[in-house]
């Protein structure tokens, strides 16, 4: 059986990965300071504790690594100092890893990677405009479908300037986070190359689904509206990529299960408008009234549209995203429905 080792198998999209990795074949270790469910093995460590994470490393022995740890604080992890702990720790791990005997390393990396300059803005006219039919977050449930642009119709620029981004795109990160995690690829490729070490990177888009900690938009907006309070955002004409956790978790599976390397993205392929996401889950809790768009300022410097280009993920791993966005979102807030019934009646 193939052994593999996770880190962050506890978190938001680790548990989702363990359980996709075990249907999968594989024998899961876990390594972290949470033991992560449906584990065969868990090693317990602090991964920034290079003694406990060297012998973690060594006992476990896998062939498979899958790294996915990282400081994921909402709102803090953007610049914290914190990244750079977190890049000698990775870099650490890898070294470590390859020389125990691993073959296979998957990382996780972020859509925060690219250059988001070139993307086009917001036109003041559009900003003002009246809110679209959403476009794939309606109220039909379904199977998503990766879309690709029409072969030889749009350029690598045209590409650019549109917000779709393949993993061909200069990486110019704007924030302390990207350019740790860009950095931490550009260091790791080339140790994977002079090593003998097969290595994939999987760069995250934008996440939503069960167990979403405070300020995540899908998680905040949905409890804010049953809880029957006001919620305060921005026009939300700004158009982003969300992909379901459970996919998320599913694609690293594939991913670690594959032979492709480099960076591939991991998203759902399709970008709609936030003000569609936060208007579909005002008509799922029958609470549109409470949304107050245009409360919140969007800064002149986000991107009109941010959205992967899944090509690599569906035609090279092979895994296509399960989750339509309007299923996602109806599960969301009906998970949110009964945690509050179950609050109401305890006694």
């Amino acid at each position: 059986m193939r052994r593999v080792l996770v880190t962050g198998g506890a978190g938001f999209v680790g548990r989702h990965a363990v359980a996709a990795l075990a249907a999968r074949g594989f024998e899961v270790h876990g390594l972290g300071r949470t033991a992560p469910d449906g584990a065969h093995a868990f090693h317990a460590a602090d991964l920034l504790d290079p003694a406990q994470r060297r012998a973690a490393v060594q006992a476990a022995s896998a062939s498979h690594l899958l790294h996915l740890a990282w400081i994921t604080t909402p709102g803090r992890y953007w610049q914290a100092p914190d990244n750079l702990d977190w890049t000698a720790a990775s870099l650490d791990l890898v070294r470590m890893f390859r020389e125990a005997g691993g073959t296979r390393a998957v990382v996780a990396g972020t859509c925060a990677e690219y250059d988001w300059t070139g993307i086009e803005r917001l036109p003041r006219a559009e900003a003002d405009a009246p809110s679209p039919q959403a476009r794939g977050a309606g109220h039909d449930a379904g199977v998503a479908e990766a879309p690709s642009p029409p072969a030889g119709r749009e350029t690598a620029a045209e590409s650019l300037r549109s917000g779709r981004l393949t993993e061909a795109a200069p990486c110019h990160p704007a924030t302390l986070y990207g350019a740790a995690k860009d950095g931490l690829r550009r260091v790791l490729q080339a140790y994977a190359a002079g090593s003998g070490l097969s290595l994939a990177w999987g760069r995250l888009f934008y996440l939503y689904g069960p167990g979403e900690t405070p300020g995540r938009l899908v998680g905040d907006a949905a409890r804010a509206l049953l809880a029957g309070r006001q919620l305060a955002t921005s026009e939300g004409r700004q158009r982003r990529d969300f992909l379901h956790v459970i996919d998320a978790g599913a694609a690293f599976a594939a991913l670690v299960d594959s032979a492709v390397e480099g960076p591939v993205n991991i998203g759902s392929g399709e970008a709609v408008p936030v003000r569609d996401i936060l208007e579909t889950i005002g008509t799922l809790t029958g609470r549109p009234d409470l949304l107050d768009f245009g409360a919140r300022p969007l800064s002149p410097s986000e991107p009109a549209c941010i959205e992967a280009d899944i090509r690599r993920l569906a035609n090279e791993v092979g895994f296509r995203p399960r989750y339509g966005l309007a299923q996602g979102l109806a599960q969301i807030v009906a998970d949110g429905r009964a945690v509050l019934s179950t609050a109401a009646s305890a006694p």
